[in-house]
């Protein structure tokens, strides 16, 4: 099954994504430089952030999409399906 995202979602989601590939590898360089570990976490808990941003962002544009996809070119999720995306990022 295709993600059924419209354009300005993907977009958002992408930014979001590329911010939290910057990251990252922010994140990595602080630990191979040996930083402190107050700091490495408090990076590492914005990345997570980031992602679950995006994730979230994707499971309510594909709701949107599926509720209002009447056209008959994808079948709909179900309700369980649905369930499942967001118990995925809990």
């Amino acid at each position: 099954m295709g993600m059924a995202v419209d354009d300005d979602a993907m977009q958002a989601v992408l930014n979001r994504l590329r911010r939290a590939q910057g990251q990252l590898s922010g994140v990595i360089a602080m630990i191979e430089a040996g930083r402190d570990c107050k700091d490495v976490v408090t990076q590492l808990a914005a990345v997570s952030r980031a992602l679950d941003r995006a994730g979230f962002k994707i499971v309510a544009s594909s709701m949107r999409q599926c509720l209002a996809a009447a056209d008959g070119t994808q079948p709909p999720m179900t309700e369980a399906e649905l369930e499942k995306l967001f118990l995925a990022l809990a």
